[in-house]
């Protein structure tokens, strides 16, 4: 599993024009993006990972503060562009394997007490976020 984590002041998704997640305050947007040898417990983990993180300001976490996170599935994080100038996608995780393991790692954030918004899986998203800092990290599991 490999996630990109944003601090953020303020992000939402909007599917076909409707708002279907959104956090309006300060807190963290997280592409998620799934290999096909990930678990729930890989995805439990990193959540855990993320929710202590300590890059909201003042050095605080977001379990610190409550949340916000916006989880925001993504599986082009596994693109393969060693060859040629077309990504390959067969890394990433196909959606029957993906989505609920990131549904696991939004939930393992909530059963943090995190409050936490979501983009909807396999649709065609459009993410806005203000990125706070800017502070962008990468991790994997």
């Amino acid at each position: 599993m490999r996630v990109v984590v944003q601090r953020v002041t303020r992000a939402r998704v909007t599917v076909a024009g409707e708002v279907v997640g959104r956090i309006d305050r300060p807190g963290l947007v997280v592409l998620v993006g799934v290999t096909s040898d990930d678990t729930s417990a890989v995805a439990s983990a990193l959540a855990r990972k993320v929710a202590d993180l300590r890059i909201l300001r003042g050095e605080r976490s977001a379990l610190d503060e409550g949340g916000p996170v916006l989880v925001v599935s993504q599986f082009t994080l596994y693109a393969d562009t060693r060859k040629g100038r077309r990504p390959s996608w067969s890394a990433a995780a196909p959606g029957p394997v993906a989505e609920p393991l990131v549904d696991a790692f939004a939930s393992a954030l909530r059963d943090l007490g995190l409050e936490v918004a979501t983009g909807r899986f396999g649709a065609d998203m459009a993410v806005e976020l203000v990125n706070d800092g800017p502070v962008t990290l990468l991790l994997e599991a």
